[in-house]
């Protein structure tokens, strides 16, 4: 889909679940005494990767791309590969009747990734299961976290904005859609910032690839495509086809996050992401807050579905060329 166009649809629209929870308890026993982890080992030199899944509850095309790993005993040919699961107590609560609920149970797991948090006093399921999975992260060299989006639009990667990130991102090729964050996230510390992948000293590629609507088959195909290419691409699997030209990318740079903070945040106009504003053009109102673009082209992404106080409501971004 070309990004500058508006899709014609109801953002408010029941989601098609075309693709639904599966029982994870046979992947619970993981080999490093942590849940729902798998380390594999090559006994060869090389990078280590890991593959994170279900950062959130219901993104459900991770759990695809995680689960086709270990069924198919993906073993890596150099280096270290990890699989995890991530929020899977969030993942078990989903209902189909409220699919967008189950994304977290009390805390955001792609927010709390600061010393603050970690080690703060504050007690979640999500909390604890970061605490948990501290030492998984810290141990890898590189990072792939699977997420998806509330919405049914084209991929895109998100990544700070280090040299490294997007020198991988764009090697990879696929999705063309690059969001660069040049200071990282204002409304917290995700997973891809934690310690020093959120540094601009450290060596390690940490990217989110955005896949699709949750609950899309399709979603799960970009999910498995894109976690087949990153392995490849450090060396642990054989590409999954011949090198072809990729696509020219399509980047943005991350000028805003607008947390909700009333009940009454709408937007002016039905939006479901890439939508384009002009400079100073109203986008949203908070309450009283007006939400105006900041620069020309404002392009937003992932749009809220739904006002939620204390999160967030749309991200801003202005192309990069």
């Amino acid at each position: 889909m070309d990004t500058n166009v508006t899709p014609s649809v109801n953002p408010l629209a029941a989601p098609v679940l075309e693709v639904l929870p599966r029982d994870l308890e046979p992947y619970r026993k993981g080999n490093i005494g942590v849940d729902y982890v798998h380390r594999f080992e090559s006994g060869k030199p090389g990078p280590h990767v890991l593959i994170n899944a279900l950062t959130h509850g219901n993104e459900f095309c991770g759990m695809v791309a995680a689960t086709q790993l270990l069924d198919a005993g993906v073993r890596p040919l150099i280096g270290t590969l990890t699989v995890s699961f991530a929020n899977v107590e969030a993942y078990r609560s989903f209902d189909p009747a409220k699919p967008f609920e189950s994304r977290q149970l009390v805390h955001n797991l792609n927010r709390i990734w600061s010393d603050a948090w970690l080690d703060g006093p504050e007690d979640s399921p999500e909390l604890r299961r970061a605490r948990e999975l501290r030492p998984v992260v810290a141990a890898a060299d590189h990072l792939l976290d699977i997420h998806s989006t509330s919405q049914d639009v084209e991929p895109f990667w998100v990544y700070p904005g280090f040299v490294r990130n997007g020198t991988t991102a764009l090697a990879i090729g696929r999705p063309r859609v690059h969001l660069v964050m040049p200071d990282g996230m204002s409304s917290g510390t995700p997973l891809i910032q934690f310690g020093a992948f959120g540094m601009a000293q450290g060596l390690g590629t940490a990217l989110v690839v955005e896949c699709g609507q949750h609950f899309l088959r399709a979603t799960s195909d970009v999910a498995i495509s894109v976690t087949q290419d990153f392995l490849a691409h450090f060396g642990l699997v054989a590409p999954a086809h011949a090198p072809v030209p990729p696509p020219a990318p399509k980047r943005f740079e991350l000028q805003h996050i607008h947390v909700v903070k009333t009940p009454e945040f709408r937007f002016v106009r039905p939006c479901v992401g890439f939508e384009v504003f002009a400079r100073d053009e109203l986008i949203a109102t908070d309450g009283e807050l007006e939400i105006r673009a900041p620069c020309d082209d404002c392009t937003i992404l992932m749009p809220a579905r739904t006002a939620i106080v204390g999160r967030e409501g749309v991200y801003l971004a202005r192309p990069l060329h």
